[in-house]
């Protein structure tokens, strides 16, 4: 049912435009038919330069055009040919400056090969998470290998190419094949069986596993598992050279390094001849070089050797001359070395008696000093006795207690107050009277004033 808008129940004045209307349409398609899968044969597909691929996808009755983005093509896997039957994931729009509904492809595959694309994807996402494909498990392939073997069928094109390609660029290097078919029943466990067999016998360099191009089905032997473990188990370094540029297998993942074609992983392999003789020759020159120029250094070493170079008789007489002069030096300055000694020792004993201080007078006087510090010392000491005992015999008269023994006493209040006139007592007041040789609490019961 298409919009209220463009029904007969609107008003007259509900004018749209052709854009307004495809672009109604375009969402009334999109919400209505889900992304789905449709089959049908490639015609006039275009490449365009954009990298979009723009197609009609026909069958014996109808006809739809079909677009496909860069973003989503990278992902294919293949490029379709004219006539080529494929399955494509798409959603229906409309592309609206011309009103023509399309398939907007997400996804593409060739024909009845949806099982076969499943099982890639889910063996591939198996071995990815075992760690089988991590760079860090990839060999560095020999930089100038003697020795490479192949993997593929001697029946195949693919092997005439690597040897048309090895014997172009390398011809020195033995080659040794592992004949196994490449396709049909059987041929996966016989590829598999060959490279276990080639890192058994260890008696190559680098190891080619290659086939030339055919279909999903022609190449499916090498999405085997059993080939990928293997590929991967080889203790010899593993070049994979399957298909055509845009095929890709799980053996490809696995290898060490993959090559797009099989020449290309021959060309891969080994380091051309013509390469490796202008190395040998450019190292032939540096060494040559290095030769001379050592031979030229030792040959002036040699010179100056020669010219150093006298008669032994000659050098033993100018030895022995050398050795006469060496010895009356000796001689002299034994002598000189105990006469020089000995007038050294002269002159330091005058010295260290000239120098020699007398110290008698010094110490007279210090005996002195000590004496009179001692004599002033117990001067001192008997002036400050004598005067601690005047301070004595001045502070003993002052001495209350003496006072007290004479018959005094000293009266005090109830508050330990002394009292000194009777205006401080009234009658029936205690006192403590203090004598000579204690206390005695007292009552007043009289208390009397002089008269003056």
């Amino acid at each position: 049912m298409l919009p209220d808008a463009i029904t007969e129940n609107n008003p007259a004045s509900a004018v749209l435009t052709v854009s307004a209307l495809n672009q109604q349409v375009a969402r009334l398609l999109e919400r209505s038919i889900p992304l789905t899968w449709v089959a049908g044969e490639v015609s006039n597909f275009i490449r365009a330069a954009s990298g979009h691929w723009y197609f009609t996808l026909k069958d014996a009755h109808a006809q739809v055009r079909a677009v496909m983005f860069k973003s989503r093509t990278l992902a294919t896997g293949f490029i379709p040919r004219e006539g080529e039957q494929v399955e494509v994931r798409a959603l229906v729009t409309l592309y609206a400056p011309r009103g023509d509904y399309q398939l907007s492809v997400e996804g593409m595959r060739r024909a009845g090969l949806g099982n076969l694309f499943e099982a890639f994807l889910q063996l591939k996402q198996k071995l990815t998470q075992e760690g089988l494909f991590s760079g860090e498990r990839k060999q560095e392939l020999p930089p100038y290998p003697g020795c490479i073997g192949i993997v593929t069928s001697p029946q195949a094109a693919a092997l005439r190419d690597i040897l048309t390609t090895l014997q172009r660029r390398a011809p020195h290097v033995r080659l040794i094949l592992y004949p196994t078919p490449v396709q049909g029943s059987g041929s996966a466990a016989s590829i598999s069986k060959m490279i276990e067999l080639a890192g058994v016998r260890a008696e190559c360099d680098v190891l080619i596993v290659a086939r030339g191009g055919g279909s999903i089905e022609d190449l499916w032997s090498f999405n085997d598992e059993r080939v990928a473990r293997s590929v991967a188990a080889c203790p010899i370094p593993v070049i994979t050279g399957i298909g055509h540029e845009t095929d890709f297998t799980i053996a490809d993942f696995a290898a060490d390094l993959r090559a797009p074609t099989p020449t290309a992983a021959a060309e891969i392999a080994v380091t051309p001849r013509t390469d490796l003789m202008q190395l040998l020759n450019s190292a032939g020159k540096k060494m040559r070089h290095a030769v001379h120029q050592r031979m030229d250094t030792h040959a002036q070493t040699l010179d100056h050797l020669t010219r150093r170079l006298i008669s032994p008789i000659a050098y033993v007489k100018h030895e022995r001359l050398k050795l006469n002069s060496n010895l009356l030096r000796l001689r002299h300055a034994k002598t000189m070395t105990l006469q020089q000694s000995a007038m050294q020792f002269q002159q330091l004993k005058q010295q260290f008696i000239a120098l020699h201080p007398d110290t008698s007078p010094a110490k007279n006087h210090l005996q002195h000093l000590a004496r009179r510090l001692r004599q002033s010392a117990h001067r001192q000491v008997n002036h400050q006795k004598q005067l601690v005992h005047n301070l004595c015999g001045q502070l003993e008269l002052l001495n209350p207690r003496r006072t007290l023994e004479r018959g005094y006493a000293i009266l005090r209040d109830e508050h330990n107050v002394i009292i000194k006139t009777p205006g401080q007592l009234c009658t029936q007041t205690h006192v403590t009277v203090t004598l000579a040789e204690g206390d005695v609490g007292l009552e007043i019961s009289d208390v009397r004033r002089l008269l003056t």
